[in-house]
């Protein structure tokens, strides 16, 4: 890093980064969070810079260290309010220039370079300070050996003083003093003296330690002395103590025999042990924890199914075929008076409604509800928890939100549970099962409770974006319920009756202050926003209703602002939807085929050239593993009956077959593009087009079979959105077609395929 670049900057109080040592902090300013996201995501290196003032100037530069860390980011834990990273440092930089950009810090340095000493200077110097490290590290134990060993192999002069730095010195000016130094000799001079001082203050601790430790007699006593005072007081008839009140509510509580002998026994230890010992704080925590979760504490349901059919039509509009499906699981309920076997699982696209069907399943049953997200959880201890001997431990989220539920039979949303992944601190989707499997959670065990804990009450719900990616043993003990895409006319009615209602409410206005033409909602669905749900939508109508805002509070007069399709632009701007629709003419090589996303499906638009060489087959666009795969079987169904389509074999070993998808920056796969790819080639062999008001899905196999595919109703619709009136769809997913909107097979012929010939005698014009 010879020349100065340019990075983005993030500014920390109370925190020293140095070269090659590993850095974790809490970012709490929201702009250094969107920062660090942002880095994180696009693998770029940034620079960490400690605040010399309490806040930051205008000028910022004057506000900051002039040195800072070049760092790479490891990992980052959003836990909302909060973000966790741990980084490394690389370099220690010069900052030239602090630059405020739209959203972000950002400064340009250059690596501050460091002068040379020589070989006898230097090891005399690095000798002196080891031997002062080694004396310190006497005086704290929290330096083990393999600390001690690494420190000792460094051999380079400038490492050895960050390491020694950052895991030695406390003082935050002394270590921007080291940091900031750019001579060699004095930076070890530096540290020399401030280990010598850090030596100087751990003999004086060392020795009040001692005194504190000749001090215990003396607190033991004061606790025998305090157990006299309690049993004068209980003799004068005075209130009971703490302890006593503790374990009355274990003894009049609900909980199990178990449980009970348990709390009592850890009471009974809490009692002899001095208040400030660690111990007694883990006990005390560890009791309040076993008296605050809901034991044998019941809401009760409400059995009326046709209150929670008329909750779920107020709440959502469609879905009737999952509204009947939640209806049967709540009257199987009712009649076993029981969880059922199987867990609740909606699968769909963001933005479709899981979490508020499962919100409004709780409110028809008067259940409490409680919300967990699994996504990006690695560590096991999230969902069983730490024991009680680990500093700090706690009982994993299960029973945190079984705390906050406040009864034992709550609604409980695990949501985002395909985005769960194992590392090496354990298989968290291992302990989910003894949570989500029936025959087990009767008796689930939190690490930290070391009792049985009772969840069979518990009506669990998961959520997931794609099933693929669901745990099989999980997947197992499920019943999955598809959400599927919303249509236009289906986002239509959402957004008329729940989502234009709900945000006039929170933005302070009423239908006499704004007014929505039905042809200004269908505008911003069809080309404002671009998604499988409602979320996009729900957000440009919020900026709408802002911008209408802005003009009540800067108008004295009252005036009802009509939002229509002529004006839409005034408030919105230009479209932000531009997606492929209908080919112009047929032509040779050319089909449109149907993608999904999870933004809902999509016309992908396949390309075919044939250009001189050995049979090779060559593909652009970045294709995905499965892609690549399909085309390769596709090249294999056309060659293998060359002579029944009329093609002379022998052209396949001196042609080059160059497969391409436009968009060459978006990565495309998926088991579905195997009848268009095979189409494209056979029409590039023997120059016949292809219809181009038509769309086909559908996999196929090297003999020419047709086979099924998911996200029908997802792709059907992106093909009627492009005006594509035709779409040949595989013979075994005929039956799905009887499940699709009218909005989507009235504008649509829909063409059954089983084999390859029956695609080539829909879509070839001769």
């Amino acid at each position: 890093m010879a020349d100065t670049k340019k990075y983005k900057l993030i500014t920390l109080m109370g925190v020293v980064c140095f070269p090659q040592m590993p850095i974790n902090c809490d970012i709490r300013r929201e702009a250094s969070k969107g920062s660090i996201i942002e880095a994180f995501e696009k693998g770029e290196q940034v620079i960490f810079v400690t605040q010399t003032k309490d806040i930051l100037s205008k000028t910022v530069f004057d506000s900051i260290n002039p040195v800072g860390c070049l760092c790479d980011i490891l990992s980052v834990e959003d836990n909302g309010n909060v973000i966790k990273v741990q980084a490394e440092g690389v370099a220690r930089v010069k900052i030239t220039e602090v630059l405020s950009g739209d959203r972000f810090l950002y400064c340009t340095a250059e690596e501050l370079v460091t002068t040379n000493i020589s070989g006898t200077t230097q090891s005399l110097l690095m000798s002196t300070a080891k031997q002062h490290f080694v004396e310190y590290s006497s005086y704290e134990k929290r330096f083990n050996p393999e600390i001690m060993r690494a420190v000792d192999s460094i051999q380079d002069a400038n490492n050895f003083v960050d390491a020694v730095t950052a895991i030695c010195i406390k003082e935050e000016k002394k270590q921007l003093n080291i940091l900031n130094q750019a001579d060699t000799q004095k930076r070890l001079e530096l540290l020399i003296g401030y280990l010598m001082e850090e030596v100087e203050i751990a003999k004086v601790n060392q020795e009040l330690s001692k005194k504190v430790h000749e001090s215990m007699d003396k607190n033991q006593k004061e606790y025998y002395l305090r157990e006299q005072m309690k049993a004068i007081s209980e003799e004068l008839g005075d209130d009971v103590s703490e302890f006593d009140e503790i374990e009355k509510k274990i003894k009049e509580g609900k909980m199990p025999e178990e449980v009970k002998a348990k709390a009592l026994k850890e009471l009974n230890r809490v009692k002899k042990i001095p208040n400030a010992s660690p111990d007694y704080s883990v006990l005390r925590n560890y009791l309040d924890v076993l008296l605050e979760l809901p034991w044998g504490k019941k809401t009760t349901d409400n059995k009326d199914l046709k209150r929670a059919r008329q909750i779920l039509d107020e709440d959502h509009s469609g879905l009737d075929k999952v509204k009947d499906r939640i209806i049967e699981y709540l009257a199987v309920m009712q009649l076993t008076e029981k969880i059922g076997g199987q867990i609740i699982c909606f699968v769909g696209p963001p933005g479709v409604g899981k979490t508020s069907i499962a919100k409004s399943i709780a409110r028809a049953l008067d259940r409490k509800f409680v919300k967990m997200s699994v996504g990006g959880v690695k560590d096991e201890s999230e969902i069983r928890g730490h024991r009680k001997t680990y500093v700090g431990a706690m009982p994993g989220r299960i029973i945190y939100n079984m705390q906050l539920a406040g009864s034992s039979n709550p609604v409980f949303l695990i949501d985002e549970i395909d985005k769960m992944s194992s590392d090496y601190r354990g298989d968290p989707t291992s302990a989910m099962l003894e949570v989500l499997d029936p025959e087990q959670n009767s008796a689930f065990r939190d690490n930290f409770l070391e009792v049985p804990f009772d969840l069979s009450d518990v009506l669990f719900i998961a959520t997931a974006n794609y099933i693929n990616d669901i745990p099989a043993p999980l997947l197992d003990r499920m019943e999955v319920i598809e959400l599927s895409s919303y249509t236009l006319n289906e986002k239509f009615e959402i957004a008329k009756e729940h989502l234009i209602p709900k945000l006039l409410k929170e933005h302070g206005l009423t239908t006499e202050d704004i007014k929505f033409e039905d042809e200004a909602i269908r505008t911003m669905i069809e080309e404002y926003t671009y998604e499988a749900g409602v979320r996009g939508l729900e957000r440009t109508i919020a900026t709408v209703c802002r911008k209408v805002a802005v003009k009540i509070v800067g108008s004295p007069v009252k005036t009802q602002y009509v939002i229509s399709k002529a004006n839409l632009h005034d408030y919105l701007g230009a479209h932000k939807v531009i997606f492929d629709g209908k080919r112009d003419v047929p032509d040779v090589g050319l089909v449109s085929g149907l993608s999904y996303s999870t933004v809902g499906g999509g016309v992908l638009t396949i390309e075919v050239n044939l250009v001189l060489g050995d049979g090779k087959i060559i593909m652009t666009g970045r294709l995905g593993d499965v892609m690549q795969e399909s085309a390769k079987v596709a090249l294999s169904a056309i060659t293998c009956k060359a002579e029944k389509y009329g093609i002379d074999p022998e052209i396949f070993k001196k042609r080059d077959v160059h497969i391409h998808v436009p968009e060459g920056a978006v990565k495309k796969d998926g088991p579905s593009a195997g009848c268009a790819l095979a189409t494209a080639i056979y029409s590039a062999f023997t120059n016949k087009k292809v219809d181009n008001d038509l769309a086909m899905t559908g996999e196929i196999t090297i003999r020419g079979n047709v086979l099924a595919i998911g996200g029908l109703k997802e792709k059907l619709f992106a093909c009627v959105r492009a005006g594509i009136s035709k779409a040949i769809v595989p013979e075994q997913n005929r039956e799905d077609v009887l499940d699709l909107p009218k909005d989507i097979t009235d504008n649509l012929k829909i063409v059954y395929a089983k084999t390859f010939e029956d695609v080539l005698k829909n879509s070839i014009i001769d």
